[in-house]
């Protein structure tokens, strides 16, 4: 589809459309703790934010969660073929690695690629997604320039609840799981382990004609104790082990990607007064990528400790967190081949809830092993001029350190600096009684210091062969955009919505950046029908340029995907999703295809 065809469903969506049907996953939970780290109702978050339930994930039917997240608004992906193939996430068009990224608290990060490894968190072991659009250093430290993304397992509630589920799909696709949690006097228990196959489809079609399927091992494990009203000590594990086919450099060789993404968390919550509370926490990540029979191996972990406190007086809050952060890259092209840092960090904040106003600051300073001290902060204000809605503005500066493997790889450059962001934003939301909502923000996200590949032979003196070039602060960049979004039901259907109008753009070249759209949008809607509940959902994607030179374009696409779950008995349930119906043909990445029309059927066992 080109652009062209694309301009006119983006611009028949209206602000007053777009107030009744926006990105109703919203409205599915009442509570947010990631924005500041501390739990608050979601009418009182000033942030630009985002929450996906579990229910929500069930009817995607996805295998990867960049699949999901690409349907929230102010989040595109780029993908090197299949679900299993190397992803990149952009948060309102920021880079990969400027989102923070948690797994029940404990950060997950790539000192080689730099941010998430997406295309290994699977969809199976989530509970729970919160979203939060713009910087957020002044809370969290390196890595949060364009947004943060906390992903929570499930939890065990009181009795005995057993699962097993099954699907099959296009592509040869299977899908076998099963799940256990439950609860016991002072006891919280919670554990999964999902096992998936795929022949897959051929990821480059001018390549090797071979199909690059995917195999993956997934499991969690979540135990609470509750030692009594005051106290919880709390322990979780994520692991996610993939092998997935890809083509390389030589044809007719059959390349693999070997990926493992874990997580180890233990925490222990007190609450010592009606006014103090405290959480004390630990949490390792690792991150280990491989491929053969090519050889390479990089392998990242990430150790963190954190103390933070809450003190409640009256509508006022405020908080104080004591952070450190350990990170080891073990890759054979750096020099040394271990390498690594740390970075010890102070946040304060401040929170009121107070009539009409609601005000947020936070302030934060980071000491780097390597860079020494960075400063960030936040400011947020909201004011309620009539019941349902508010006015807000908000403030922040925030920094990411460079990857190990940028400063000391072949191709790294060890004085490189921490690239650094400025973001403003204005904007309205509506909340009412009923669940109906609706936000428009606006944002203006400058960063400097942007750290690129400078490639080409003579352009610096790291490098070897085909590859010859390095890192450098070469250039600066800015997100400007406006993001509309909301939720409403006309009697039993919830419809949704969302719009993005956003330039990411190089300021050294003025050229757009790459792979990012300037619009994107989406629209769905739910309603039970005759013991089913139906979903349909369109995704529109305007135009890209998949280079940095802007001469390369990639057309904009438009998917519909449909979805339809019944309870076929008081314990099994059937689950059937088809994802672009209109087979299109499209790419994220130039030279890379897609799945087409593909469907999943799945079936589930959990007894009430």
């Amino acid at each position: 589809m080109k652009i062209q065809k694309l301009r006119a469903p983006l611009a028949a969506l209206p602000l007053a459309v777009l107030a009744a049907f926006p990105s109703h996953a919203q409205t599915l939970a009442e509570t947010l703790v990631t924005a500041t780290r501390v739990e608050q109702p979601l009418t009182d978050v000033v942030a630009d934010v985002t929450v996906i339930d579990r229910g929500t994930l069930d009817r995607s039917g996805a295998s990867a969660l960049a699949d999901v997240l690409a349907r929230v608004p102010g989040i595109s992906f780029v993908r090197n073929g299949g679900p299993a193939s190397t992803t990149s996430l952009y948060v309102r068009g920021a880079e990969t690695r400027f989102t923070a990224v948690f797994v029940d608290g404990v950060r997950v990060d790539s000192q080689s690629t730099g941010g998430a490894t997406w295309q290994a968190l699977p969809v199976s072991q989530i509970d729970r997604v919160e979203v939060v659009r713009g910087p957020a250093a002044a809370v969290y430290g390196s890595d949060a320039l364009g947004g943060v993304i906390q992903i929570f397992t499930r939890k065990g509630e009181p009795g005995f609840a057993p699962s097993i589920e099954f699907g099959l799909g296009t592509h040869g696709t299977r899908k076998l799981g099963a799940a256990l949690s439950g609860a016991s006097g002072a006891v919280d228990y919670a554990l999964a382990v999902t096992r998936e196959t795929s022949d897959g489809f051929n990821a480059q079609p001018t390549g090797n004609p071979d199909k690059d399927g995917y195999r993956s091992t997934s499991a969690s494990a979540r135990l609470g104790l509750q030692i009594n009203p005051a106290h919880r000590i709390e322990a979780t594990l994520l692991d996610s082990d993939q092998d997935a086919r890809y083509d390389a450099f030589t044809p007719g060789r059959d390349d693999h990607a070997l990926q493992e993404v874990q997580t180890l968390g233990l925490s222990w919550s007190a609450r010592w007064s009606d006014t103090y509370k405290t959480r004390l926490s630990v949490g390792r990540s690792n991150d280990r990528y491989e491929t053969t029979p090519s050889v390479y191996v990089t392998d990242t972990t990430v150790s963190s400790y954190l103390w933070h406190n809450e003190w409640k007086f009256g509508s006022s809050q405020f908080t104080a967190g004591l952070e450190r952060r350990e990170d080891k890259l073990n890759n054979a092209s750096t020099t040394p081949v271990i390498t690594q840092r740390s970075q010890n960090g102070l946040a304060l904040g401040y929170g009121l809830r107070h009539g009409a106003h609601t005000l947020q600051l936070n302030l934060r300073h980071d000491d780097d092993s390597e860079f020494g001290g960075q400063s960030t902060g936040g400011a947020a204000y909201a004011f309620a001029f009539v019941p349902q809605w508010r006015a807000l503005v908000s403030a922040g500066t925030a920094f990411r350190a460079p990857t190990l493997f940028q400063r000391f790889s072949i191709y790294g450059t060890p004085d490189l600096e921490p690239e650094t962001a400025r973001n403003v934003e204005v904007g309205v939301k509506y909340d009412n009684a009923q669940g109906d909502t609706f936000s428009a923000i606006a944002y203006r996200n400058k960063v400097s210091n942007l750290i690129t590949y400078v490639s080409g032979p003579g352009s610096c003196v790291n490098g070897v062969g085909a590859f010859s070039g390095c890192y450098g602060n070469t250039a600066s960049a800015q997100y400007v955009g406006m993001t509309l979004a909301g939720a409403t039901r006309l009697g039993a259907v919830a419809l949704g919505a969302s719009l993005d109008l956003q330039n990411p753009k190089d300021l050294t070249t003025n050229k757009q950046l790459a792979r990012r759209p300037k619009k994107m949008a989406t629209l769905t809607a739910d309603a039970p029908v005759g013991g089913w509940k139906l979903g349909a959902e369109v995704q529109l994607v305007g135009e890209r340029f998949d280079n940095v030179t802007n001469t390369r374009r990639l057309a904009g696409y438009g998917l519909l995907n449909l979805t339809a779950s019944t309870s076929l008995s008081r314990d099994w349930s059937l689950l059937g999703r088809v994802d672009n119906l209109g087979d299109k043909t499209y790419e994220t990445a130039r030279g890379f295809a897609t799945g087409g029309r593909t469907v999943y059927v799945g079936l589930k066992w959990a007894p009430i």
